[in-house]
């Protein structure tokens, strides 16, 4: 198990590189891998050409990219030589790229070649150096252009050191406008280091990799952990829909993946419960617990081949699960895992290995760090969750004000989230402090609960419940195509008209939800929303969007 003997990635580097050599270590499925050996000069080619190019440590580079094996060389190259890296995610738009530019005053960008279309509709670009990631062209910048030369050597040695920032991270969050997070070389070794105290790394691992790399959670758990550790990681030439996706887990076979709440819901909903609601006797079997649990392994053995067979970690994270799913994954003897954390703390925060979690909870705090409930209710228990370690971030990049609101003088993170403890230390994620609505009694009133309800509804998409006039009110996107479908097989009375069958969906998604919910979470109206809800990377729906004024929709 990797335990830190430095906190600089400039020494660790060469110790994989000669424990490992041989092992793959990055590639695209079905292409040929770079291993640690391959790794090792490459990084140092890449810290050489930036040399060339005037970059120097302390400067601003941005990687703005798909996954692709180049992205993680030129992270290292960056670690190595003290240059702070940016990783964007690839959806930031052409307006929020260049507003990171500006704000990070970058130096140079590493593009790939899908997203330079993105570049061109900038108008003034004022980073001096843009290079193209897939095969390191210099695309814009010097009047004497050097070329990238695998065989070179960096000409100078360099002193990075642990406590500055290295990474600069720019949220995608659901609160509003993005916030740049600082993070040192010690936060992300000692998250990588509490990481693997939850989940054991093998050099026989392979990740499968299918989350952005510019997002913290891919970045630390699924690439940072299985490159200390020896393990390999493939990545995917394109999106991961299914016709990429299950060819990729058939011939990677992997052992461990990271994803979101929205990919699982999407198969379980999509594909389990539709198979077993299409026949009049599994759907009545589904009804009852023992019965319910039996089908739910069947299905869970095909879809754990599915999944290539050999997995034995699937980590889930970003967001909160939805309980019906959850339910299903334990049933299915599934091996999930349930993650929490934060961009700001590098980012786990809490967790544990498949097996040893509790339904609806997270898990333990990390190992090496400390996590409360601030000023906890009573009754309840809950609080906001505040975090101390060394994992937690240095501040927000040009921003004292807002460092200090979530930064305590003695090392305490403010998370913003709800949560509690139970008396085996085991954590629970209750919400964003943000989006807890107060009811008319004083009640604090979960929008994410009532939302999980909906969600399970036939039909609903994703849905979110904001308050207006004094009451709640679900905003739901269904899905129409399915609807469609659904009475044309019904009926073949033309008569029978769309519209007149949403007016009933809606009609019976109110009773259904306000006959599961308390008297202060009763909704008083559902607005049928047309477009898709606008998310970050971890598929979490971008709330301060969506206000009261959205229900005239």
């Amino acid at each position: 198990m990797f335990i830190p003997q430095s906190y600089l990635f400039k020494n660790l580097i060469p110790e994989l590189v000669s424990k490992y050599g041989n092992n793959n270590a990055l590639g695209f499925v079905d292409e040929e891998f770079i291993t640690y050996t391959q790794m090792g000069k490459r990084i140092d080619a890449v810290m050489a050409y930036m040399e060339a190019l005037g970059i120097e440590p302390g400067d601003r580079v941005i990687l703005y990219s798909q996954n692709m094996p180049n992205w993680g060389i030129v992270y290292f190259a960056t670690q190595c030589m003290g240059v702070v890296v940016v990783p964007v995610l690839p959806d930031f738009t052409p307006y929020e790229l260049e507003n990171i530019i500006q704000h990070s005053e970058a130096k140079a960008i590493f593009i790939s070649k899908s997203l330079e279309f993105k570049l061109a509709k900038i108008e003034n670009l004022s980073t001096g150096l843009v290079i193209r990631l897939d095969d390191f062209d210099l695309l814009y910048g010097k009047d004497a252009s050097p070329l990238f030369d695998e065989s070179k050597q960096p000409k100078s040695i360099y002193h990075p050191r642990e406590n500055v920032m290295s990474v600069l991270l720019y949220t995608s969050g659901t609160t509003g406008t993005p916030k740049g997070v600082m993070l040192s070389q010690k936060n992300l070794i000692t998250n990588i280091y509490q990481s693997n105290n939850v989940q054991e790394i093998l050099e026989t691992d392979r990740f499968l990799s299918v989350l952005p790399l510019a997002h913290t959670y891919e970045n630390t758990i699924g690439f940072l952990l299985p490159i200390m550790n020896g393990a390999s990681i493939s990545y995917l030439r394109k999106p991961p829909s299914g016709s990429v996706l299950l060819p990729a887990l058939e011939k990677v076979k992997p052992t461990l993946m990271l994803t979101v709440p929205l990919i699982i819901e999407k198969i379980y909903k999509g594909s389990i419960l539709k198979k077993i609601n299409s026949k009049a006797v599994t759907r009545s079997l589904y009804k009852f617990r023992p019965t319910q649990k039996l089908l739910n392994q069947v299905a869970g053995k095909k879809l754990y081949e599915t999944f290539g067979g050999q997995l034995k970690f699937f980590g889930i994270g970003g967001a909160k699960l939805d309980a019906q799913v959850e339910r299903f994954l334990i049933d299915a003897k599934f091996p999930f895992a349930i993650g929490y954390g934060l961009t700001e703390t590098s980012p786990l925060v809490a967790g544990c290995a498949p097996g040893k979690g509790k339904f609806q909870a997270i898990g333990p705090k990390v190992v090496d760090s400390e996590v409360v409930i601030h000023n906890p209710a009573p009754t309840t228990g809950e609080g906001e969750i505040w975090v101390r370690g060394n994992h937690v971030m240095l501040g927000y990049y040009k921003n004292e004000e807002i460092t200090k609101e979530v930064l305590t003088d003695d090392g305490w993170f403010k998370t913003g989230d709800l949560g509690s403890f139970d008396k085996k230390g085991m954590l629970t994620h209750k919400g964003r402090l943000k989006s807890m609505i107060v009811g008319a009694s004083g009640e604090n009133i979960y929008p994410e609960e009532i939302e999980s309800l909906i969600n399970n509804f036939e039909f609903v998409e994703e849905s979110i419940v904001i308050k207006d006039k004094g009451g709640l009110v679900a905003l739901v996107h269904f899905n129409m195509e399915e609807l469609e479908q659904k009475v044309k097989e019904m009926t073949s009375d033309a008569s029978i008209k769309i519209e007149d069958k949403m007016v009933e969906l809606k009609s019976d998604l109110l009773e259904y939800i306000n006959s599961k919910v308390n008297k202060s979470s009763k909704l008083q109206d559902i607005i049928d929303y047309v477009e898709p809800f606008k998310k970050t990377a971890t598929n979490k729906i971008k709330r301060y969007l969506y206000k009261s004024e959205d229900v005239k929709k």
